[in-house]
């Protein structure tokens, strides 16, 4: 009787143990799935001992005649270098197209205009972290009864600025007066990321994409939305991805326009090597196929020609970053080549590299002040070293996948293309992943009209089935 309750106890003892050891793992797995908010400072010198101030300021951009007349000298004493015959954009941006540029700079454009054109949407400043914190907030201009707006984040990358949001912020905010029906309406807030455009740069080392995130995440908090969807292209790419992964009970929604992968691991590298003749056992489509293929060109190769400035900016954006600070032409020709070969790699073939096909001079110009009138190209420059210098793959948000509902646009001129089976690894709750007609990376720049459709019926999906609830 006794050694039969002893040995009961022992039992009831090793299943107390075992469900002890299995409800930890089932919990710890699922605190390890989101990553750690990152209460930095980044202001100068110390931290105070004070609380921060908390308060939201308005913002507008504002030009002195003393910057004008400053670029205007540095624009009249600029020396151009003679390209190479019939080298069109393949060593780079091509300086008899620059002169042509140049000479719109100074007699044509009207930098007070587009001023006038920047502060048409109501802009903000508020300390976070230590840092002022630039955003552009635009309410909906009417909201059909009983509608509320929903709160969208929308974050841009380099070379860009939150000014690439401007042509898409009316689609999204009043979609009813411009063919898209009143079903979904949005609230958009346009942040510059820090060390971009009018948000001050973080005045220590280690400000990375989880840092911007976390600031972002506290701005959204700040301006009263516990739930909001998130949109992102390039760097916004991965601070929208970083902030699902801080607080997927926050994020009802993340829409992207580009995706990377870090983990690469056999199937990858089976599915580069057979996918083309075996596509259907890697779950590729079409599409897929014919983007992808041949790898050597459009991945390696493609990769190695146009990484050459991630790489410089990764290791020593400051020492190149002096020279585009000092030079307006320098720093005009340096961005204007990413607009041309990441909106169109054939754009490479034109001797005006193509830059007019897609975009105005005046919105081309209009980024390139933005850098200039801030001073900002070395800091947004450095966000690279501060996301890359610990080699690809080592960080956690790396390492974790995204819960929240994830729509996917995936335009065919982006430089890498990602296909769905290998996104969905990343994104396990991907619920709309669709081959865009036609557009580049800078997708709502380029392509406002189908990529404000394309989150729109993204978010239309996630509502409907209420997919955020489902996480």
């Amino acid at each position: 009787e006794f050694c039969s309750s002893l040995a009961g106890i022992m039992l009831l003892e090793v299943f107390l143990v075992l469900g002890t050891l299995l409800i930890y793992f089932l919990f710890s797995k699922k605190k390890e799935e989101t990553l750690p908010f990152k209460d930095g400072w980044w202001g100068k010198g110390q931290k105070p001992v004070t609380k921060e101030d908390t308060s939201i300021r308005p913002f507008k951009v504002e030009t002195t005649e003393e910057e004008l007349s400053d670029l205007f000298r540095r624009l009249d004493q600029a020396r151009f270098t003679e390209p190479l015959e019939n080298s069109c954009f393949h060593y780079g941006t091509n300086s008899v197209y620059l002169r042509k540029v140049v000479s719109y700079w100074k007699n044509q454009f009207n930098w007070k205009k587009q001023v006038e054109i920047l502060n048409k949407y109501p802009q903000f400043k508020t300390k976070i972290q230590g840092i002022d914190i630039h955003f552009v907030h635009v309410k909906p201009p009417r909201l059909p009864e009983g509608q509320s707006a929903k709160p969208l984040l929308m974050v841009h990358g380099w070379p860009g600025s939150f000014y690439e949001f401007y042509k898409i912020i009316p689609l999204l905010t009043d979609p009813a007066s411009h063919g898209l029906g009143d079903e979904h309406i949005f609230e958009v807030i346009c942040p510059s990321i820090p060390g971009y455009g009018f948000s001050e740069a973080p005045h220590k080392k280690d400000f990375n994409s989880v840092s911007a995130a976390s600031v972002f995440y506290e701005l959204m908090l700040r301006l009263g939305f516990n739930e909001f969807y998130t949109q992102g292209g390039d760097w916004g790419w991965l601070i929208c991805t970083n902030l699902a992964q801080i607080a997927p009970n926050h994020v009802k929604g993340l829409h992207l326009n580009m995706v990377s992968i870090s983990k690469v691991g056999l199937t990858h590298l089976l599915s580069v090597l057979l996918g083309r003749y075996f596509p259907g056992l890697f779950g590729f489509q079409d599409e897929d196929v014919r983007r992808m293929f041949p790898f050597l060109k459009k991945g390696l190769y493609r990769i190695l020609s146009e990484s050459g400035y991630a790489h410089i900016q990764a290791t020593k954006p400051d020492t190149v970053g002096c020279g585009l600070n000092d030079s307006p032409v320098g720093l005009a020709a340096y961005i204007l080549e990413k607009f041309s070969s990441w909106t169109d790699m054939e754009f490479q073939n034109l001797e005006d590299g193509g830059l007019e096909r897609k975009f105005s001079l005046d919105d081309l110009l209009t980024n390139i002040m933005i850098y200039w009138v801030s001073g900002c190209i070395v800091s947004s420059m450095r966000f690279y070293k501060e996301n890359l210098q610990k080699g690809i793959g080592t960080q956690k948000h790396e390492k974790l996948t995204v819960q929240v509902p994830t729509g996917i646009a995936s335009f065919p001129n982006e430089i890498l293309h990602i296909p769905q089976a290998w996104a969905k690894k990343k994104y396990t709750n991907l619920v709309s992943f669709h081959f865009m007609p036609q557009g580049g990376h800078f997708a709502a720049f380029e392509e406002p009209e189908l990529l404000a459709k394309d989150i729109l019926q993204f978010v239309g999906k996630v509502e409907k089935e209420q997919l955020w609830k489902k996480k």
